[in-house]
């Protein structure tokens, strides 16, 4: 018998939520963020389902080179650029775009030959993470288009706190983006998902949408559903026992929770060998037969328990719904101490992933 825990992946509500992302940025270009394998939805299947993007952005060579294998015709931005001219033969044979971050790369670029690339430069303006400093543009800038690797440079950065509405930094990195010498010479690229969804003084040439195209919202204090966004995994197993405990026993290991009454528990056949936290709490719900129930004890490798107090009739065999449609990620997320970023990208390989387009 195959293992019943599996990831359905609705395509449809992946082309809904590029569409939300362009109604909110109407006049930018889009660059969908497809790196981590598609935030865990499968890299291939979303750059392919997303043929109106204008450009996918992905953080490694790898990533990029097996979407143009695969035929993947756009524009393909290499979001942490390269660290050797050796690099630089694969991003002209697969017609990349590297992100420029340090002079070092930069140096590179001066010493190698080869055709003229596209490239663009990142301005780190409050993330601290990669780029160079404002102060540094223009001479960075400059130096870049006098380089004959070099055929056009793009702007972007990134923005550190834009998932908190209350967060006036977001409006700082911004001042400092848009007050660049020579800045009206090139294209631009401020807006991450938050960006896009929550901070229209973000609005630039390009709009790079990341975890809002997979149904979950930037924002840390809402779900995706309140900004018309679908979710487009759902994670789900089933029930494989059904057993009857006495007030006071333990369930799980550790018997770190004991039945308060004579109650049934249920198991499903899911658990952290198959990516679903192994910290939530007992009390973090799931679905059965369309009703929330809540985990007991502790999260196991392959399984995890369910209190079926309020769900009688549930039988072996019904379906569970770890998160996805009808049960926010997000809300898992919280209880595990996380965001749905992490949840979504570890699922693990022994998953089955399902693709629909309903």
């Amino acid at each position: 018998m195959t293992r019943a825990t599996r990831a359905t992946l609705n395509l449809r509500a992946l082309q809904h939520n590029l569409t939300v992302a362009r109604r909110h940025a109407s006049d930018s270009r889009l660059m969908a963020i497809i790196k981590a394998n598609g935030y865990g939805h499968g890299m291939i299947e979303v750059a392919q389902a997303l043929d109106d993007a204008d450009a996918f952005g992905v953080a490694t060579l790898d990533e990029a080179i097996a979407l143009r294998e695969a035929g993947i015709p756009q524009s393909i931005v290499l979001l942490e650029g390269f660290v050797r001219e050796d690099d630089l033969r694969l991003i002209d044979g697969f017609q990349l775009q590297p992100v420029i971050h340090h002079p070092d790369q930069i140096a590179i670029l001066e010493q190698a030959s080869g055709p003229a690339l596209d490239v663009w430069l990142k301005v780190d303006t409050g993330m601290h993470r990669l780029g160079v400093a404002p102060a540094e543009v223009a001479a960075t800038l400059s130096r870049l288009l006098g380089c004959p690797r070099v055929a056009r440079v793009r702007l972007m950065t990134h923005l550190a706190n834009a998932d908190d509405h209350e967060d006036d930094f977001t409006l700082e990195q911004i001042r400092r983006f848009e007050t660049l010498d020579d800045l009206s010479v090139t294209a631009r690229s401020i807006a991450n998902s938050a960006g896009i969804l929550g901070w229209p003084q973000a609005a630039s040439d390009w709009a790079r949408p990341g975890i809002m195209l997979y149904g979950v919202s930037p924002f840390n204090n809402s779900v995706g559903e309140q900004h018309d966004l679908r979710p487009v995994m759902t994670l789900r197993s089933q029930l494989i026992a059904v057993n009857r405990h006495q007030a006071g026993e333990p369930i799980g290991y550790g018997g770190s929770w004991r039945c308060p009454e004579d109650m049934p528990i249920g198991v499903a056949a899911i658990g952290y060998g198959d990516g679903y936290p192994r910290h939530v709490p007992s009390g973090t719900p799931v679905l059965i037969n369309g009703k929330r129930v809540p985990i007991v004890g502790r999260v196991s490798m392959d399984m995890l328990c369910v209190d079926l107090r309020n769900c009688p009739k549930a039988a072996i065999g019904d379906e569970v719904i770890l998160w996805g449609e009808g049960l926010p990620v997000e809300e898992i997320a919280e209880a595990a101490g996380t965001i749905g970023y992490e949840l979504l990208c570890k699922v693990t390989a022994r998953v089955g992933f399902d693709y629909i387009h309903e």
